[in-house]
């Protein structure tokens, strides 16, 4: 079935690999390499500083503060030096923007970092829909995100194809009924949106 949905996340598939920056950021500062992951994914406490932030109940320079202190390292500009290493993937978000003009219905579903960390110049280019956790009080993978995206873009599930780099987060997608794409890069996720949306992006 030719699906006329695209949902995408942000960082990791609109942008270059978040946990290579991530990594980036920890040879810099003399962590060992996977020292973030690891943090973000095991500790409970940064599990809970996570939620917290990305649902916007936790201002940024707080988890900053809190966030470098089970690092040990200095908390100003935290998130900004986290994140210094993602570059925009113009691929990717040409594929968005020619899926749209093909007419298939478009959203962002990502969790956020505070609001500093988009580029929102072309949001009105690329989407239909913008779903931000910290600005609706939900993340992903809580099923509630997603259904808000539905609605936003108008569409069922099985009308929808989900994009997003975490495995988590793909989960609550396919139970919903939408088709989904594990992203690594966009040499193997194009075809695959090609294929599901019987659109060419190039």
């Amino acid at each position: 079935m030719k699906r006329t949905g695209l949902l995408v996340d942000y960082g990791g598939v609109l942008t270059s690999n978040v946990f290579a920056s991530f990594a980036a950021f920890c040879t810099a500062e003399g962590l060992a390499v996977d020292a973030v992951a690891t943090l973000l994914r095991a500790d409970p406490a940064a599990r809970e500083l996570l939620v917290a932030l990305e649902t916007g109940a936790l201002p940024v320079s707080d988890f900053e503060a809190r966030l470098g202190a089970l690092l040990g390292v200095a908390p100003a500009g935290l998130g900004r030096r986290l994140f210094a290493g993602v570059t925009p993937d113009a691929r990717m978000r040409g594929a968005v923007l020619t899926a749209r003009r093909h007419g298939v219905r478009t959203a962002l579903v990502s969790n956020s970092w505070g609001d500093g960390g988009y580029d929102r110049h072309e949001f009105d280019a690329l989407f239909d829909a913008v779903v931000i956790s910290g600005e609706l009080g939900v993340r992903k993978p809580s099923p509630a995100i997603y259904r808000h995206a539905l609605n936003a873009v108008g569409l069922p599930a099985r009308r929808c194809v989900f994009v997003d780099d975490l495995p988590a987060n793909l989960g609550p997608a396919r139970d919903l009924g939408m088709a989904v794409v594990a992203h690594r890069d966009a040499d193997t996720t194009l075809p695959l949106l090609e294929e599901l949306l019987g659109v060419p992006l190039g």
